[in-house]
């Protein structure tokens, strides 16, 4: 059986956990924060209890803490196991955390989350990169894990999902402000109506996630729209919407921080 270790039992991880244990794999759980008192996920005490034996570590421990957790965790890895970052940071720490796995012969796999992990839990799109890509997609693809593996060394994973937050970020930012707009006239319905009308079938429902999601989450997008600009700064490309999402995120987060 293969056996996996989940770092992380917050929003994301507390879905991993069971829904890979359900589907079949042996799942130990390592979060001094969190309690998922799930008896098919037991909890361990210490890294070295939680990785001992592991094939497979799933790091979701999030951008800030990933390269540390991931300095903590490699020396208590077999040589065969895989290390998985799926935290969402930029391409910097996504190599960083490379190399500390190289110096030890281990393979890692730089992974991005393709979508919100609320809506389809451990099977959620995954896109990896770096040595140990294929290896991790190989073990996890038994228990419904869907990884589309792109070439290129740890960090290109990274690199594509940022490229996507500019998108989805950006929606996001434009979606409030149009809305909190339109909620200063008493035009607030008539316009939501009006976006999900362009944004297809389930066009109200993706409303309504980057209406709540940000709210929610908004300092980690905030992290992550800055390592986004910072993306398409390094390329030379144009950041003129980036920057005015960031702007909006700053001041989102500075509002939350008030109340």
């Amino acid at each position: 059986m293969t056996t996996i270790a989940i770092l992380g039992l917050g929003e994301a991880g507390r879905r991993y956990a069971p829904g890979l244990a359900h589907a079949g794999a042996h799942v130990r759980g390592f979060d001094p924060a969190h309690e998922l008192e799930d008896p098919d996920v037991p909890q361990f005490p210490t890294l070295a209890d939680t990785l001992a034996g592991s094939d497979v570590t799933l790091s979701l421990v999030g951008g800030q803490a990933a390269a540390s957790v991931a300095r903590d965790s490699l020396a208590h890895l077999a040589a065969d196991a895989v290390y998985a970052d799926l935290n969402t940071a930029a391409p910097e720490v996504k190599q960083r955390i490379a190399r500390l796995a190289a110096d030890r012969g281990l393979a890692m796999a730089d992974v991005a989350v393709l979508a919100p992990v609320v809506r389809a839990g451990h099977r959620t799109p995954l896109l990896a990169s770096g040595s140990g890509a294929q290896v991790f997609a190989d073990r996890v693809s038994e228990f419904e894990v869907p990884v589309e593996v792109v070439a290129g060394a740890a960090g290109e994973a990274a690199r594509l999902r940022l490229l996507r937050s500019v998108f989805m970020k950006g929606l996001a930012a434009l979606v409030l402000e149009g809305l909190g707009a339109a909620r200063a006239v008493g035009a607030e319905g008539w316009l939501r109506a009006q976006m999900a009308a362009e944004l297809g079938p389930e066009g109200a429902e993706l409303v309504e996630r980057l209406v709540d999601g940000t709210a929610r989450h908004a300092v980690r997008r905030e992290h992550e729209v800055r390592a986004a600009l910072e993306v398409l700064e390094s390329s030379g490309a144009p950041a003129d919407m980036t920057r005015a999402t960031l702007a909006w995120f700053e001041r989102l987060v500075a509002e939350r921080s008030e109340e």
